[in-house]
């Protein structure tokens, strides 16, 4: 399992997902409230079965494991881009929001990515969901637009989209170390 893990921090461990994550990965995935701002609805078990599949398979998605008991609460998603760039998501289980878990997982991987060569990471997010770009804020991300009604990922009953809004952040390689730009 050694070449499965990415770093480790105090209290996490940062690794490639595996078949036994099913059951925590069903906990978060299958909640409402956690899938909010998503793209896709709570999931049954079958449906976390095949996601959890492509987990596996890609080197994109991170899981996010606690030290003290094994267990998988989250994931972080570092998706390539062109220009040497990254995309940057995440997602925990509510039981462990406002604990610093995402911050502390971002700040590591990002941390890589930028000792790696990237130049620019970058994240969207809906204007509603304040923990989300609250917590890139204080990654030392900068706001870079407000695109309007860009994206819809549900209609409602008449078969019209229901359009949303998109925050768009973005940390140069380097940014946030002393000097801006």
């Amino acid at each position: 399992m050694g070449d499965r893990i990415i770093a480790e921090t105090n209290r996490l461990i940062l690794r490639r997902y595996k078949e036994s994550d099913l059951n925590d990965l069903y906990e978060y995935l299958s909640d409402a409230e956690v899938v909010r701002y998503e793209p896709y609805q709570p999931m049954n078990l079958n449906e976390v079965k095949s996601n959890l599949e492509w987990r596996i398979s890609t080197d994109e998605m991170i899981a996010v494991e606690l030290k003290e008991n094994q267990k998988m609460i989250g994931n972080v998603y570092l998706g390539r881009r062109d220009f040497s760039s990254l995309e940057v998501g995440y997602v925990f289980h509510k039981g462990y929001w406002g604990m610093g878990y995402a911050k502390e997982s971002c700040e590591t991987l990002i941390s890589l990515a930028c000792a790696g060569g990237i130049h620019r990471i970058f994240a969207e997010c809906d204007p509603q969901n304040a923990g989300s770009w609250r917590l890139l804020e204080a990654l030392g991300f900068e706001r870079e637009a407000h695109l309007k009604q860009n994206v819809y990922f549900w209609k409602d009953e008449d078969g019209n989209p229901i359009w949303k809004d998109t925050y768009i952040y973005a940390k140069l390689n380097g940014q946030g170390e002393g000097e801006k730009g």
